[in-house]
């Protein structure tokens, strides 16, 4: 057996007090294809972000810097979109609606941000007006900038008292950041919808914390979703070589990263024999090997009646959505679809009732269910 065959075997099956872990061992089922793919919009090389309008329109982030409204099948590029530092994993990323937004107008953006040297994610709204974004406020700013190119995050949500969720990956500084709630990055941030501190939140008050945290330890969260029954966030987040997780997320809890992971370094090297620790969340399921997660909404009508109440998750590495059923927080089961469409990054249940995904190089798709 080589060297990089008996790491994963010891740090799979051993941890720091010798016991056997287990890998979450749910097999995947192969695809039962019950629905077509209906075209919405073509030609989006990295489809990031949807939002849908009130009057039955999309909006759609293009990674490289891009709003598209789309209206019957066209894309209408959006004008006045801040310039985004398109390098690596940065970009224009999440775009979402405020629950309130046919009344107030307002549309919730992150981006790589494109202001100094190097880049962090950015948080802010805007209205949309004669296609341009107008009164444009910015939110929150995570920092420093770093040159570093990868693990920007980020995903936003809304929960059901009015408060806004935003995650933001570690940039890179997975021994730096994640666990120190005096810094940004590697953590899940909960704001008022104008941006402001809420007075609860779990470190106001504490010496030095970033108040905005809202949970920390995390690596690289692109996926954040509300329950449609509790009302309560859950989250994804990429492991290294193996360890992506879902996570519910808890006010004030630590999530673990690096401290412990499921996952070795792309190097084959070890990042910590820990994979359980008192005092940090377990994760309801991990992936072992990694799918690479993007996206993630629930099931809740009935245009799917094998699917209804099922968490949808996308899959870059091996180009699929995943299908995972529930027994409360527990994962009883999975099934691939949408097989070879190419890589997902992004899903979303529209306010028809429909499956909408975003798919690396094609653009927006909708899964339409066979008679």
């Amino acid at each position: 057996m080589d060297r990089i065959t008996l790491l994963i075997c010891a740090f799979i099956c051993m941890n720091s007090h010798g016991q056997q872990v287990k890998p979450n061992d749910i097999p995947l089922q192969e695809e039962v294809k019950k629905y077509t793919f209906e075209t919405v919009a073509d030609g989006i090389n990295n489809p990031w972000g949807m939002a849908f309008l009130p009057d039955g329109t999309m909006l759609v982030t293009e990674k490289s810097g891009v709003v598209y409204h789309i209206k019957n099948g066209v894309k209408t590029e959006v004008k006045n979109v801040p310039a985004v530092y398109s390098r690596g994993q940065g970009g224009l990323l999440d775009i979402v609606l405020h629950p309130d937004y046919a009344n107030n107008g307002w549309i919730y953006i992150t981006y790589s941000n494109k202001e100094g040297e190097g880049s962090n994610t950015k948080l802010i709204r805007a209205k949309l007006e004669n296609e341009s974004l107008t009164q444009i406020e910015s939110l929150y700013k995570c920092g420093p900038n770093t040159a570093k190119s990868h693990h920007f995050g980020s995903r936003i949500v809304f929960d059901n008292e009015g408060y806004l969720y935003f995650s933001a990956g570690e940039r890179g500084e997975h021994f730096v950041n994640p666990q120190d709630i005096t810094r940004d990055n590697g953590k899940i941030y909960r704001l008022n919808d104008d941006g402001s501190i809420p007075n609860d939140n779990p470190f106001v008050g504490q010496p030095k914390a970033k108040e905005a945290i809202y949970s920390y330890g995390h690596r690289n969260p692109q996926g954040l979703v509300k329950h449609p029954v509790t009302g309560v966030i859950w989250e994804h987040e990429h492991g290294p070589q193996g360890g992506d997780e879902i996570n519910v997320i808890k006010k004030g809890a630590n999530y673990g990263w690096p401290v412990v992971t499921y996952g070795i370094d792309y190097d084959n090297s070890i990042i910590s024999k820990e994979k359980q620790k008192e005092g940090i969340e377990d994760p309801i399921y991990y992936w072992l090997p990694s799918i690479a997660p993007s996206g993630m909404t629930f099931v809740t009508g009935d245009k799917y009646p094998d699917w209804k109440g099922a968490l949808l998750v996308g899959s870059l590495k091996f180009q699929y959505l995943e299908i995972l059923k529930l027994d409360g927080y527990k994962v009883i089961s999975r099934q691939k679809a949408a097989v070879n469409i190419g890589r997902i990054r992004n899903v979303a249940q529209g306010p028809d009732g429909y499956i909408y995904i975003g798919a690396e190089g094609k653009g927006i798709l909708k899964i339409i269910p066979n008679p």
